[in-house]
């Protein structure tokens, strides 16, 4: 080996991932967020009333099903292929 070689030795960084499931992954972040946000309020300033709103549609249906529907895209981007070829 030459000297220029050892001293600038050219390392490919290789990355786990390709830049589609990074992007998918986003995505993924995105809507467990977004399923955070509805989940969030519904409480009451007073601590001795009761708020009903804490048990509505959007917090005990909806919220938690955009947060599984955010980790199963999760999943999709981790086992994504992208260098897959399609027949």
């Amino acid at each position: 080996m030459s000297k220029q070689q050892t001293k600038n030795p050219q390392h490919k960084h290789d990355f786990v991932f390709e830049k589609k499931n990074y992007i998918v992954m986003a995505i993924g972040i995105a809507v467990i967020a977004l399923g955070f946000i509805l989940m969030a309020g519904g409480g009451s300033d007073d601590p001795n009333v009761f708020n009903p709103e804490i048990y509505n549609f959007r917090r005990i249906r909806l919220a938690p099903t955009v947060v599984l529907i955010g980790f199963g895209i999760e999943i999709y981007a981790i086992l994504l292929n992208p260098n897959k070829k399609k027949k």
